[in-house]
């Protein structure tokens, strides 16, 4: 097979977008892009600057701004550059309004689509087989938040995502999971909890934590939002 180039208005696109173009084999099947961490506003900053400065992050804020992407790109570089030893993703496997007895399958193809939105992150940052190396030598873990109890995660970063769906009990069980030479970040949207009100410990645990110099817990609002315009929107009325 030849190679095919993207087109010029692929190019300027992705350009735009902070995507850096190679040529790829289309035998390959695997897009040759790679995003660039850059923050779109000053909460976004703020995050960033946060992670790179403490051992454990907290982030909370509205759907759209960042705080899974910025997360586990932080881990990325983290990895890449020899920080940590491994990168250990995870998040509650809470069922929004479907059943997760009815999907078809093991226990793990019913717990993959609620682990797939941080699995999409990594793809995007680190391409598909270049992932999957990573996974197979155990480099990168990906788990629902039952598997994190009794663990000591040294050398690690971890990265807990949607914690709104978390208990106070099952975020102070993660939180003492960090071991020697990790760093952690805790991210979750508190107004979009699918856990029964009063459940969620995110904003407590937060609200506690923000007494403590050595963690810092970074508040994102809709001035953040980097995805399409009308989410903000939206979320003003919804």
């Amino acid at each position: 097979m030849g190679k095919r180039w993207a087109n010029a208005a692929s190019v300027v696109h992705l350009a735009e977008a902070g995507y850096t173009i190679s040529p790829v084999i289309e035998s390959e099947r695997e897009q040759s892009w790679r995003r660039k961490i850059r923050p779109q506003s000053d909460g976004q900053r703020r995050l960033m600057a946060a992670i790179a400065d403490h051992n454990l992050t907290l982030v909370l804020g509205p759907a759209g701004t960042g705080k899974t992407y910025l997360a586990v790109g932080a881990a990325v570089d983290a990895l890449t550059s020899g920080a940590v030893a491994r990168i250990v993703l995870t998040r509650p496997a809470v069922e929004a309004g479907e059943s997760l007895g009815y999907l078809p399958g093991d226990i793990n193809a019913k717990l993959a689509p609620y682990l797939r939105p941080l699995d999409d992150a990594l793809n995007e940052r680190l391409g598909g087989k270049r992932l999957k190396q990573l996974i197979g030598e155990r480099a990168i873990e990906i788990a629902p938040i039952a598997y994190m109890r009794g663990r000591t995660l040294n050398n690690a970063f971890i990265v807990i995502d949607e914690a709104q769906n978390c208990t106070y009990g099952q975020i102070k069980m993660l939180l003492t999971r960090l071991g020697a030479n990790a760093r952690m970040v805790v991210t979750g949207d508190p107004d979009q909890s699918d856990l029964l009100d009063g459940l969620s410990g995110l904003a407590e645990i937060a609200r506690r934590l923000d007494a403590i110099s050595e963690v810092a817990v970074v508040r994102l609002d809709d001035a953040d939002i980097v995805r399409h315009p009308l989410v903000a929107e939206m979320l003003t009325v919804l």
